[in-house]
């Protein structure tokens, strides 16, 4: 009986005592920082690490921030130097600076990410994408992706955000500004398409004019060997064609009779009118 009351005597107090060492602990989560609000003082300038802490139950309050570098889209649809609207979308990776965590949590609270990165992101899209022509923003992609990016980093700074990587992921034209490519390729297609013609009939005519001249000059050749032979050139000529004549007339099944002297063969054929 004596155990039994002295039991129930200690145990509301080590209850009680169990609630209050368990309320004056907390816990930091890997990649996380604790912000300290204490009811008298404030925000604490320091934040605390990983691991376990105390804290005052009631007096002090911890607020967790997760410090562990978050991906988000930024998309903005602006216009370039020559009036030409382009969609742009920038991936950005970014976390919180941890030396001033209170001073996050003091000017924009948990959700300071969805507070500071789609306004400053389309600032500085629009004021990049106006510098630079559209052919400009296809040819000069990394002039412009490390112009986004140092600006974006310079603005960033400002509310104590910090980003790891800055790059361009989508970038589209209006379709007036596409069909005015695709016309401009086409009608380079075509103009290379007539040169190729005008050079193709260049070169015909160089091999007609070539193709000439070789004819010309084996005409000159043959009358100047005529010359020159005389009835022995005519005579060799006359057997050369009678061979290849006989050779033919000998292969063909309708021919059943070849003179036996095949050089006989237009040999009759007169040498001069």
């Amino acid at each position: 009986m004596a155990f039994a009351q002295l039991a129930s005597r200690l145990i509301v107090p080590l209850g009680v005592t169990f609630a209050v060492v368990q309320s004056s602990i907390y816990d930091v989560p890997g990649g996380y920082r604790a912000v300290m609000f204490d009811r008298f003082s404030g925000v604490k300038d320091k934040a605390t690490g990983e691991g376990t802490h105390f804290l005052v139950p009631w007096l002090q309050k911890a607020i967790l921030y997760d410090c562990r570098i978050k991906p988000r889209n930024i998309s903005t649809t602006t216009g370039s130097k020559d009036l030409q609207m382009v969609s742009i979308t920038l991936r950005v990776l970014s976390r919180p600076d941890t030396d001033h965590l209170s001073k996050i949590y003091q000017s924009l609270g948990m959700d300071y990410d969805e507070r500071v990165l789609p306004s400053i992101g389309n600032e500085v899209l629009k004021a990049i994408v106006a510098q630079f022509d559209a052919a400009e923003l296809i040819t000069q992609r990394e002039v412009v992706s490390s112009r986004i990016r140092a600006d974006l980093l310079q603005r960033a700074g400002e509310f104590n955000l910090k980003l790891e990587d800055v790059s361009i992921t989508h970038l589209t034209f209006g379709k007036e500004f596409t069909q005015a490519v695709e016309a401009k390729q086409i009608a380079q297609q075509d103009a290379e398409r007539a040169k190729f013609i005008v050079e193709k009939a260049e070169q015909e005519r160089q091999a007609a004019v070539i193709r000439a001249e070789g004819e010309a000059e084996a005409a000159f050749t043959i009358s100047k060997a005529l010359d020159k032979a005389g009835e022995a050139f005519v005579a060799l000529r006359k057997i050369e064609a009678s061979k290849a004549i006989v050779q033919s007339l000998s292969q063909n099944s309708n021919i059943s009779y070849v003179p036996s002297s095949g050089g006989n063969v237009l040999l009759n054929v007169p040498t001069k009118a």
